[in-house]
């Protein structure tokens, strides 16, 4: 059985730095993401990692403030977040693929429960 674990979410002013992590387990998947959804919005993908090679992927809208990273021994992988801006308020999801590609939400059946990030002004 996968499970997905989440930790590291809160609250943090603008301009602030936050360190979310996902533990895995149940089986070995191709890569990993971050996705985030706001109230009122559809999910969106956030960053993604390959866990053979550590190829990375970024929304346009985190690129140069977040980075995703893989612990292969642990089987975690983490999501450092710079310069936090409100409109990343949202709750962040951890997810596993099994796909050749990693960038869209279809690619990934497995889901963790979400951590909430909230950035204030």
């Amino acid at each position: 059985q996968v499970h997905l674990v989440e930790s590291g979410g809160g609250l943090v002013q603008a301009g602030g730095s936050l360190r979310l992590s996902c533990a895995a387990s149940g089986r070995t998947f191709s890569g990993m993401g971050w996705f985030r959804q706001a109230p009122g919005k559809e999910r969106e993908f956030v960053a993604a990692i390959y866990w053979s090679d550590g190829r990375t992927y970024y929304a346009n809208s985190v690129k140069g403030r977040f980075t995703i990273s893989r612990d292969n021994a642990k089987n975690t992988v983490s999501l450092q977040m710079n310069n936090l801006k409100p409109e990343d308020t949202a709750l962040y999801y951890c997810a596993a693929s099994n796909a050749f590609t990693v960038t869209s939400i279809h690619d990934y059946p497995y889901w963790g429960q979400g951590t909430q990030v909230t950035v204030s002004s």
